[in-house]
């Protein structure tokens, strides 16, 4: 299950990985902030950035990156930016924006979704700059499949029930056309879309708005990316917070089984609440809320329930709607309507539960974010080269997630492990650990029932960096910053714009 950031107009899709060796790039991982770029990156570094208006008080811009940061003459490809201007007489500067995926777009967060990402404080002193990731939609692109065949992929159904080993085989076959078709339609930049690579863009932005340190707010994936760059050019920490952080020293089986408690802690939380409505089609105990849950999962592939499209709902796609209602509370009452609609046989809800979280309306897709989040993943991650199988893994997260950790294994870790298992690119090496030393205080913000990056992941990442300071937001939903409340927004505007570190913990 992917680990995003969403608003109204951004999606945002998730995993960490445990390579110990240390890779190589033409960028030192401690360059002094001063040092100028290698010769054969200079033309990167010193071209011309052509802002133009793009909205009301927008700006949107393209840049060329190198395609493979260790190999200038491999070629380039695009990066597509946004920015929302301060006003001249009380702007301190630039702060980049992620949020999240791998595969959201920070271009559309910026431009659909500042004022939800920002408080007005904040845009007050800073520009809110925003860019697609290598891969991601504006920028030069991963494309797989069309339309129809990523329906196919996504929502269609097997000849084989998914607890099966045959099901595997059905699913393997599937994952080759889709591996196929994203080496044909990507072409090269296929192999350079990993998190290393991102970061080296990352600061290359910098440098392009004038920057002698870089200022990030990175939400859910996003903090990967920051994790990464705070790592390779610590001296070139501004005022960084990473908000809904992952934890990047855990395989991808280990970061998946984890996420997945999440979300069944997410469930637990969500069924005390619907209980304590009106309307709830559960009743009884949490327990025994969950035990009725739990027969709902097991029973709906046999409904064979249909969308108004001709989909089938099964237990896969199930899962991933119940994830999309989990990720903000907000979301909980539909998601009562939803199951009420369930149990009398309507599944539209469902559907549009799921299409939200694939991008997806009307039979199109808007985002590459599936396909990003994919090839991104089999780069960063371990599942092309870790033990076991994924039967193996799916019992796994199934033993330790059992209200839905096997359902959303079918659509993500099983998609993950076949589908990486056959990558045409070898994992990137990460570095040896992420201490990154001698970087700038760094805020890491967990929330403590965050589904998709659980809590403990902010605790280890605060731990693991140098400078790492932890910010505790005490609630549910994916990320805090800035909707959780006046405490931690406070505590990330100070940051920001006076450098106010917090002493201890705020305990939001």
């Amino acid at each position: 299950m992917r680990a995003h950031r969403r608003f109204e107009t951004a999606a945002a899709l998730a995993a960490a990985v445990s390579f110990v060796l240390g890779g190589c790039s033409l960028l030192p991982q401690s360059t002094p902030i001063d040092a100028p770029p290698p010769a054969t990156l200079e033309a990167y570094f010193e071209q011309d950035v052509d802002w133009q208006g793009c909205g009301s008080n927008a700006e949107c811009a393209v840049i060329s990156t190198p395609l493979d940061w260790s190999d200038a003459s491999a070629g380039s490809t695009t990066l597509a930016l946004s920015r929302v201007v301060a006003p001249a007489a009380s702007r301190i500067g630039s702060i980049l924006v992620n949020p999240g995926g791998p595969g959201g777009s920070g271009v559309d967060f910026v431009l659909g979704s500042a004022t939800f990402a920002t408080t007005a404080t904040l845009r007050e002193r800073y520009d809110i700059v925003g860019w697609d990731p290598r891969g991601v939609g504006s920028s030069g692109r991963v494309e797989c499949l069309d339309d129809a065949a990523k329906d196919e992929l996504l929502f269609g159904t097997w000849q084989n029930d998914y607890d099966s080993e045959e099901w595997i085989e059905e699913l393997a076959t599937a994952e080759a056309a889709f591996v196929a078709a994203c080496v044909e339609n990507t072409g090269p930049l296929l192999e350079f879309v990993d998190s290393r690579s991102t970061a080296a863009d990352m600061d290359l932005i910098r440098a392009l708005l004038g920057e002698d340190q870089l200022d990030y707010l990175g939400f859910s994936y996003g903090t990967m990316f920051g994790a990464m760059y705070a790592e390779l050019f610590p001296e070139r920490v501004g005022r960084f917070v990473l908000d809904g952080a992952l934890d990047p020293t855990l395989g991808g089986l280990e970061w998946l089984t984890v996420q997945m408690r999440g979300f069944d802690s997410a469930m637990l939380a969500y069924l005390a609440f619907c209980l304590g409505g009106p309307d709830c089609p559960f009743t009884g105990t949490v327990d025994e809320a969950a035990s009725q849950f739990s027969s709902v999962m097991d029973t709906v592939d046999d409904l064979a329930l249909r969308s108004g499209d001709g989909r089938t709902l099964d237990s896969a796609t199930l899962g991933t709607a119940i994830a999309q209602a989990l990720y903000s509370e907000s979301s909980w009452p539909s998601l009562t309507a939803m199951f009420s609609n369930l149990a009398v046989g309507d599944a539209a809800a469902a559907f549009q539960f799921a299409d939200s979280y694939y991008g997806r309306s009307g039979g199109t897709y808007a985002s590459n974010s599936f396909e990003v989040y994919t090839a991104t993943l089999c780069l960063d991650g371990d599942y092309a080269t870790d033990e076991g199988s994924t039967r193996d893994g799916i019992d796994a997260i199934a033993e330790a997630a059992p209200l839905l950790g096997a359902e959303f294994s079918y659509d993500d870790y099983a998609h993950l492990d076949v589908a990486c298992s056959q990558w045409p690119y070898p994992p990137k090496e990460q570095p040896e650990a992420y201490d990154a030393a001698g970087a700038n205080p760094i805020l890491v913000i967990g929330t403590t029932n965050d589904p998709a990056t659980p809590y403990a992941w902010a605790e280890a990442l605060a731990g693991q960096l140098s400078s790492g300071v932890l910010v505790t937001f005490t609630g549910e939903g994916h990320t805090a910053y800035p909707g959780a409340g006046a405490c931690i927004t406070s505590t990330v505007d100070a940051y920001f714009i006076d450098g106010t570190v917090p002493a201890t913990d705020p305990d939001c």
